[in-house]
Order: structure tokens, then C-alpha cells, then sequence
């Protein structure tokens, strides 16, 4: 057993004991529903030693569970094998979501606690009606962690700086009336802003408040006669504050936002989307909430030509970093160099730094050898660091975040002869990823109706993979950002013009290898007749793939070609920028695949 996160569950246990709590539901999130936490807000990796982005802990008096997506399904288990926690793999046939299982384990008379910044309004509502069917109670003001995490961090310190219109393309009140404009005619008066990847591009900021995303802690209001920026003071320099005020945008302190919301004159609608604001936040704007969509997730996912410009230039540059690191890659184990999964990340991340306009990593590098790669989202650590040599694949899922752009892209790699059963579930997985690549579709086409195109090949033969195949990317923001997506469960959004979707099939087969095959494109016009307007994609991203991994014999005509042309492309973008030896590996890697 291990005993730190045994004494720590215990621990939660006596103050939900004397708080009157028989369960309490621990979110992996924040008080603005992210991805990816700063460290104040990790009480769940804290409590359970489960270090995944996403996946819930829920503890009874007598038991514990985390609920893991199919991405975690293994580090779950590997992780939590020692703990007091049990894993509930979530998206399995019979495995019952939260609410049902607290209405199993639990009493009529039960009380469940959580805090109430750290759920949406939605789900508290949902739970609750759900959890009243069995006279069970829900506590939405039960916030533990200050009491048993005694060397909890502080609040994200880091200084706040302008993101320049020179990578923008737009200034803060342009962006805020395009806002308000949209919000009046929802026939609110004022938007509340909570997401913090929403504010950061709303208002030109950005700053190192969350590994690998570029965001700035803070919520936004935006009201007819006044905008507020709640944030520490501490981080704003006086520059960035006349910034903000050419926006009209003063700032008052992070903890005040409560207050303020209360405060807010009862006839000034507010605009706050309820699937995406925290209940607490919620129940402070009263009677004041306007419950629709926010206008900003799609003017933030659909770039601008200063953006795009932007883009495809960090992409030339990102693809030649990667080349170097595939290079030095085959030539350190060619040569029967040591090398782990943990210095295969040391070498990526190590050419991207040197690009001078690099800010961060835009996710922590995935280097997975072998079985390893079957664990979507695994991190070589020192306990689990593997050491990379011939006869198996590498997985490496990469990307970075620069002034002018944010990469992401995956490259599935043999070191040594490929077997045939590797080869083909290679080209499976390619025949996937250049349907997509290649797919023109109507105007108004959301992911979920393109899904299928990647995934076709493999479920012929009786495979599949469990995560979606594309998400939004920021602009040196987040790397996983809506409204689009391409992925089995429909998010309504339309693929639109401007919007950058990743394209990653994949395929695991667990105990040996993981492949998955990733680019960045960017949805474009194609033409329009008499049938209406159609869209296409434009591929972003240039590295090769590995030509050792097709089987010709398996694919057509049309996606060979496809192949040897983004190859030739990868050739015209990134020789230019390569030194010589670089030059010589990428010609031999891009050669003409044949028959």
C-alpha cells in the first residue's frame, strides 16, 4: 500500500467526517473548467498520485474510485495499483458514471459534498436532480483542500504580458466590441468570461500561469459601462495596464470577483454560458444570468490571415526541429548509443528551445517505446523510462508554443525492420489519416460527420481507437481548444474557414506498440457550384512520415501519390532551412514511395 496517498485519503475522510459529508467528488479542474491546471488546483493528482489531464475522484468513508477515459485506462491502473483508490474505466460497457455509483454505494439520507467553483451549473443541477431520486443530498459549498493540503502552492505568480498585434492581427477593443456586438444581439448587456484561453485571446494577454499553456489566471467582465480584468495586481505591469486600458479594461483583485458579480445592478442582463461557468460563479449573478453560448470560442477558433501567416512560418520552423530530432534519434541507435524515452523527449524539446521565438512546450512531450505506446497519454518517468533500441516502434507526440504559432504533431517511427503486422496496422492507420487529409465536404460539415473517413479501414478489419480523431489549436494558446472537433460524439460545431483541427488516427495494441499519425490542418475553401459552397482541408504540418512503416500492397493509387506529394512539400518547405547533413537525411526520407 502506498502510504502517502493512503494517509492523505484518510485525511479527507476525518474532514468529511466532521463536516457531515459521507462522499465528496474531487474534479481534475479549476474555478474556469480547464484542460490543464496550475498546481494550486491539483488536488486530485494529489490526493490519488493519478497524474492524467482528465478523471474524477470520488471518496466514501469506506471506499475510493477514479473514473479514467480510454487514453488512461493504463496509467490508471499502473499508477493506482498501490493506492486505496480503484479504477472505473470510464466508456466501458457496464462501468456506471458518478451519479450512479453514489447512488448505489451511498444511503437515502446521504450527503455528497464538492465545491461548487470547481463544477458548472450544469452538472451541479444534474446531479442533484439525480441524486434526489434516492433522497440523497448535494453540498455544493464543501471545499476541503485548504484544510488537509498543508503545503498547498499559492495561486500562479507569473507577469503578465501583451501578445503584439504583429502575431494578433487584432487589438483588445477590436476584439471586445466584435464580443459585445455579438452578445447585444442575444439580447444580453453585459458577457462574463471565466475560460482562461477565452480571456487571454479576447484581450491580447498571456503569461506562464499553467505548464504549457500560455494563460493568464483571471476571469472577465465585460459590461455596457464597465469591463474588469480580475486578477493578482502583483502581475500587471504598469505597460501592460495602459494596455488594457486603451481597451477600456481596468483590473481589480482575482478574490473579488464574487463581490463584484453580487454586486452588478439587477437589470444588466449577463451573458454567461452555464455548461462552461462554475456554479458558484453562477449563483452570484442571481437573477442577473442570461444563460446562452458564448460568441467568443468561435471567433478565437477561426484565425485570421495575421495568424495563419504566423502558423505556417512556426510550422517550417517546427518541422525542421523535428527533423533534426528524428535524425539524431536513428543515428544515436543505429550507432547502440544508450538512449531512454526520457532522452528521446530531451532531444525534441531541446531543438524547439533554440528556436528564438519560442515561449513553452504546448504539452508535455510523448515519447513512448514500444508497449509504452500503446498508453495514448503517456509520460516517461524515472521509474517507468524505458530504454529505446531497435526492433519496436517509437511513438512521439510533440509540439510547442511560439510567439507566432502552436504545433502538435505525432510521428510513429521503426528503429529496425518493421514486422508485417506492424506495417499494416501503420498503413491502416495512414489510409485514415489521408482520407482525412483529403476529404471536401459542404459548408456546415461538422467532425463527427468526417470521423468515419478515419476510421473506416481499421473497423473492416476489427480495430478501432477510443479518443477523437482532431481537435481545435490555439494560437500560441492552448493546444486543445472548441468549438470543433473531429471525433465520434458530435460537439455541433461546423468545420469554418480559419479553423486549425488536428488529424490523428491511431491504433493500440496493448503490451506491444502504439501508432498514431498526426498533422495540423487547416480548413479552407475548396469551390462552389451548383450543389453549393465546399471546404477542404490544407495540411500545416511538415515532417516525413516513416517510409520503412507502408505497405503499398494495402493502399490505392490515389493515396501513394498523396503520400510522395506531401513528402515533396515537406522537401520545399524545410531544405531551405536545413543544414547540410539534415538536407541529406530528409531527401533519403522523402524518397518516391512504389509498388
Amino acid at each position: 500500500m502506498n502510504e502517502m496517498i493512503n494517509a492523505r485519503i484518510l485525511a479527507l475522510r476525518d474532514d468529511m467526517r466532521q463536516a457531515g459529508v459521507d462522499a465528496v467528488i474531487i474534479p481534475q479542474t479549476d474555478p474556469h473548467q480547464s484542460e490543464y491546471l496550475a498546481d494550486h488546483w491539483q488536488l486530485r493528482r494529489w490526493l490519488s498520485g493519478f497524474t492524467g489531464s482528465a478523471g474524477d475522484l470520488v471518496v466514501t468513508q469506506t471506499q475510493a474510485w477514479l473514473w479514467a477515459d480510454s487514453r488512461y485506462w493504463l496509467q490508471a491502473a499502473r499508477q493506482l495499483a498501490d493506492t486505496p483508490v480503484s479504477v472505473m474505466e470510464e466508456g466501458k460497457e457496464n462501468v456506471p458514471d458518478i451519479s450512479s455509483k453514489l447512488k448505489e454505494s451511498l444511503q437515502p439520507g446521504a450527503t455528497v459534498g464538492l465545491d461548487g467553483m470547481l463544477f458548472t451549473a450544469q452538472k451541479v443541477k444534474e446531479l442533484q436532480d439525480i441524486l434526489a431520486e434516492k433522497q440523497i443530498t448535494l453540498r455544493a459549498d464543501y471545499d476541503p483542500a485548504n484544510r488537509i493540503w498543508a503545503e498547498r502552492p499559492a495561486l500562479p505568480q507569473a507577469e503578465v504580458f501583451i501578445h503584439d498585434t504583429k502575431y494578433s492581427g487584432e487589438n483588445a477593443l477590436q476584439k471586445i466590441e466584435r464580443i459585445m456586438a455579438a452578445v447585444n444581439g442575444k439580447g444580453a448587456d453585459a458577457i462574463f468570461v471565466s475560460d482562461l484561453a477565452e480571456i487571454a485571446w479576447t484581450l491580447n494577454v498571456r503569461a506562464a500561469d499553467v505548464e504549457c499553456n500560455p494563460v493568464v489566471t483571471s476571469f472577465l467582465y465585460l459590461g455596457p459601462d464597465t469591463r474588469i480584468l480580475f486578477v493578482d495586481s502583483a502581475k500587471i505591469l504598469p505597460v501592460v495596464k495602459a494596455r488594457l486600458a486603451e481597451a477600456g479594461v481596468t483590473t481589480m483583485g482575482y478574490d473579488e470577483v464574487v463581490p463584484v458579480l453580487q454586486s452588478i445592478a439587477p437589470d444588466v442582463k449577463v451573458l454567461v454560458d452555464s455548461a462552461r461557468t462554475s456554479y458558484a460563479l453562477l449563483m452570484a449573478l442571481g437573477e442577473k444570468v442570461m444563460t446562452a453560448s458564448s460568441p467568443i470560442p468561435m471567433f478565437k477558433a477561426v484565425k485570421n490571415d495575421v495568424q495563419l501567416g504566423g502558423v505556417r512560418d512556426a510550422m517550417v520552423r517546427d518541422g525542421a526541429a523535428m527533423v533534426h530530432s528524428l535524425m539524431e534519434i536513428e543515428q544515436t541507435v543505429s550507432a547502440g548509443k544508450p538512449l531512454t524515452e526520457i532522452g528521446v523527449a530531451a532531444i525534441v524539446d531541446g531543438n524547439r528551445r533554440k528556436d528564438p521565438l519560442f515561449f513553452d512546450l504546448s504539452f508535455d512531450t510523448i515519447a513512448g517505446f514500444g508497449s509504452h505506446g500503446a498508453i495514448v497519454h503517456y509520460t516517461a518517468n524515472e521509474e517507468s523510462d524505458a530504454d529505446v533500441h531497435t526492433g519496436s516502434l517509437l511513438l512521439i507526440d510533440s509540439g510547442a508554443n511560439y510567439l507566432d504559432g502552436t504545433t502538435d504533431i505525432t510521428r510513429t517511427i521503426s528503429l529496425g525492420a518493421p514486422t508485417n503486422a506492424q506495417r499494416k496496422d501503420f498503413t491502416l492507420v495512414m489510409k485514415g489519416h489521408i482520407a482525412i487529409a483529403t476529404a471536401i465536404f459542404p459548408a456546415g460539415t461538422r467532425g463527427a460527420q468526417l470521423d468515419v473517413l478515419a476510421r473506416i479501414n481499421l473497423w473492416k478489419e476489427g480495430l478501432s481507437y477510443l479518443h477523437g480523431t482532431g481537435h481545435g489549436v490555439g494560437h500560441f494558446l492552448n493546444v486543445h481548444e472548441g468549438p470543433q472537433s473531429i471525433r465520434l460524439n458530435d460537439t455541433l460545431a461546423p468545420l469554418t474557414p480559419g479553423m486549425i483541427t488536428s488529424n490523428e488516427p491511431g491504433l493500440y495494441r496493448e503490451g506491444e506498440y502504439g501508432i498514431r499519425c498526426e498533422n495540423l490542418v487547416l480548413t479552407v475553401d475548396a469551390f462552389t457550384n451548383d450543389f453549393g459552397h465546399f471546404l477542404k482541408f490544407e495540411t500545416l504540418t511538415w515532417c516525413p512520415f516513416d517510409l520503412s512503416l507502408f505497405d503499398t500492397s494495402l493502399m490505392t493509387d490515389e493515396e501513394i501519390a498523396w503520400v510522395n506529394d506531401y513528402h515533396r512539400k515537406v522537401c520545399e518547405h524545410l531544405l531551405p532551412v536545413l543544414d547540410a547533413e539534415a538536407q541529406q537525411w530528409l531527401i533519403e526520407k522523402t524518397a518516391p514511395l512504389t509498388r
